[in-house]
């Protein structure tokens, strides 16, 4: 059978392409920007020296950041996608091109005569025109609040001895610090402008080619023809291709209101209730930017914070994100289950053997990519292998092969979300560079560390409300690299392992996604459903529960992240799971396998004791109370079993067959 739904799921928010620019000047401007940009790319990835010439690194950036820095300001009008570009934005993108090629064409002079430092007046009043700029891009990117967070950060350095305690810092003049953040490499041009050169530039082509070639359709037809026919079929369907999807984009809001606007209304045809099938794609399209291969742009940067392959990154994420989502299917599976729903028919899903065989050009293509990645550890080549793998199927294929309006469209495509995603690393590089600047990265470590006490548990609760703030209204990557800076090294200095450290800072920082006041995530999903935003938010919070816990379960047992042997590894990952089921259970009052709860103060004892028994059976051992993980796993199994038993007794009191409860 044919494709299941009406529209592919997109790698980028449908805005993008629906305002595609009328002018074909403009069009013309952000294709050649782009084709410029991935042409950079490829000759410093795969060293191509072309003409000859070797680029340095920091000429790189520059130029890097002409192709795409600029662009913004035509791709985003006074704050969002625009269809039409006013006389200013022309103006300032003319003024930004300007600038990087002048930094650029002066790098090699900068470095020798150490103007990072002691800049010319003309460099430094540049450089402040230049700051102004990526403010303003900041700010049409991500938004007002992103954009007042950077400018006054990025400012801290000309007051920071006036600040008090831990904020005290080194103090420099207003120029020296514009100086600074444009021409040092810890700042703008540091850490996140690095990886986004190395990586995320391929990774980025890589998911619009995708995407734009029916891979979007491909995956969600896969999951319709894998989960479609079980109990809530629909909402399940939506996980996986919510996953995958936001795997790729990296971005909540996006994925959301891409993949939302397809499989929301398929989940409330199904009887899910509108809150409830808002809060699964909020939980679905959160959780993809947490889950390999891909993990949207901020894995890449926190590989270069890490100083690691990313390969090792995505390995170790790969256990925490499989025990969100399988948390986030029992409770949905729950759900299904006891409101009697039933998956869709199988003569109208699309047929597993078609659809593998319609996809196979994409199975070959993340093939070749995960095996350039993993096997080969070449992360920085595979993705333009594999895009150009996956070009040239696409063409020699009739039906999929794009003609010159979608060539249009995937040029478009590309050059607004390496746009935009330039904008937004380069004002959080000003947060970098101003804590570099006046030291006070360093200095406030010390500072956490004294405050918790020499507590691991209070520096983890201190750092899981941290990021949680800073996570509202931020973007996930600017949130990342903030917390990386300020509150990874704390963590650090406690004996934690780095990998687990960046990865928990990353986990809280995607909270605020789904947790109100703020819940971007869940609000963008609640728009399209049509339910009460708060409401929605206070669903995914439940139904994403597992997100709050799982950062404090792979602290305590590095083998959750694969920091362990493989026996190890397995009984941390089975009792995870185990006791992740019982919670989930317990969450929604319906034993999965077992049968229903009921109603009734009894039937709420049960709850409890389902979550705080699940809890004990998954976490990694209490040792400020002495207990080991086979004592917490032995109590927490005491505490459930009540539960399950009622459960089981209750649904063999109804009449109920054993077989009701198995997936329909």
């Amino acid at each position: 059978m044919g494709t299941f739904t009406n529209e592919p799921a997109e790698m980028f928010s449908a805005t993008t392409e629906e305002r595609m620019p009328s002018s074909p000047l403009r069009l013309l401007l952000v294709a050649a920007g782009t084709l410029l940009g991935v042409g950079l790319s490829l000759n410093q990835v795969f060293q191509l020296r072309a003409f000859g010439i070797t680029i340095l690194e920091g000429q790189y950036l520059y130029l890097l950041a002409a192709a795409f820095f600029s662009l913004s300001f035509l791709v985003f009008e006074s704050g969002a996608l625009g269809s039409r570009a006013r006389a200013v934005d022309w103006g300032l993108m003319v003024l930004s091109l300007a600038l990087c090629l002048f930094f650029a064409a002066s790098s090699e002079r900068s470095l020798n005569e150490g103007w990072e430092y002691a800049a010319p007046r003309s460099v430094q009043f540049a450089s402040v025109i230049f700051w102004a700029l990526i403010i303003e891009a900041t700010r049409r990117a991500g938004g007002i609040t992103l954009a007042a967070i950077v400018c006054s950060v990025s400012l801290y350095p000309t007051a920071a001895s006036h600040f008090p305690g831990p904020l005290n810092g080194f103090q420099q003049p207003l120029f020296d610090t514009m100086a600074y953040h444009l021409i040092s490499s810890e700042s703008v041009f540091g850490i996140p402008m690095k990886s986004f050169g190395k990586l995320v530039v391929g990774f980025v082509l890589f998911g619009a080619v995708l995407s734009r070639t029916g891979g979007g359709q491909f995956f969600n037809d896969l999951a319709f023809s894998l989960v479609g026919h079980f109990r809530g079929g629909a909402a399940k369907v939506a996980i996986f291709a919510s996953g995958f999807m936001g795997s790729l984009a990296g971005s909540v809001i996006s994925n959301v209101l891409s993949t939302g606007a397809a499989s929301i209304p398929a989940m409330k045809r199904s009887g899910f209730s509108a809150k409830t099938a808002a809060a699964t794609e909020a939980c679905a399209s959160t959780g993809g930017v947490l889950m390999p291969p891909i993990m949207g742009a901020t894995a890449f940067v926190m590989a270069s914070f890490l100083g690691m392959p990313y390969a090792e990154v995505a390995l170790a994420a790969a256990i925490p994100s499989l025990l969100f989502y399988f948390g986030l299917f029992m409770q949905i599976d729950a759900y299904a289950a006891g409101k009697g729903l039933r998956g869709l028919p199988r003569e109208e899903l699309p047929r597993l053997g078609a659809t593998l065989r319609g996809g196979w050009t994409y199975i070959l293509v993340f093939g070749l990519l995960i095996w350039m990645m993993i096997g080969l550890r070449a992360e920085t080549r595979a993705p333009y292998f594999a895009t150009a793998l996956m070009l040239f199927l696409n063409q020699l294929l009739p039906q999929s092969r794009l003609d010159f309006a979608g060539l249009c469209k995937l040029a478009w495509n590309v050059g607004a979300a390496l746009a935009e995603l330039t904008a937004i690393l380069m004002g959080i590089g000003l947060i970098v560079g101003a804590f570099a600047a006046t030291g006070l990265a360093g200095t406030l470590v010390n500072d956490l560390v004294f405050i918790a006490g020499n507590s691991k548990v209070a520096l983890l609760l201190m750092g899981a409300v941290t990021a949680f703030v800073f996570g509202m209204g931020m973007t996930v990557t600017a949130c990342y690299v903030f917390l990386a800076v300020v509150l990874a090294p704390a963590l650090e200095a406690t004996g934690l392992e780095r990998i687990v450290v960046h990865l928990f800072i990353l986990y809280w920082g995607m909270v605020s996604f789904i947790t109100p006041p703020v819940a971007l995530g869940a609000f963008s999903a609640a728009t399209l459903a049509r339910a009460r935003p708060f409401e929605v938010g206070v669903e995914s919070m439940r139904l994403g529960a597992v997100i709050y816990i799982i950062p404090f379960f792979f602290v305590l047992d590095p083998a959750l992240v694969g920091q362990g042997s493989i026996s190890e590894v397995f009984v941390a990952l089975a009792s995870a799971l185990v006791g992740i089921w019982l919670m989930a259970s317990g969450f929604r009052g319906y034993v999965v396998g077992f049968g229903p709860l009921g109603k009734g103060l009894w039937a709420a004892a049960g709850r409890g004791l389902l979550i705080v028994g699940g809890f004990l059976v998954a976490v990694p051992g209490l040792a400020t109370l002495g207990l080991t993980h086979l004592d917490t796993a032995l109590i927490g199994a005491a505490l459930a079993a009540p539960a399950v038993f009622m459960a089981h007794a209750r649904c063999s009191s109804m009449g109920r067959l054993r077989g009701d409860d198995l997936p329909q």
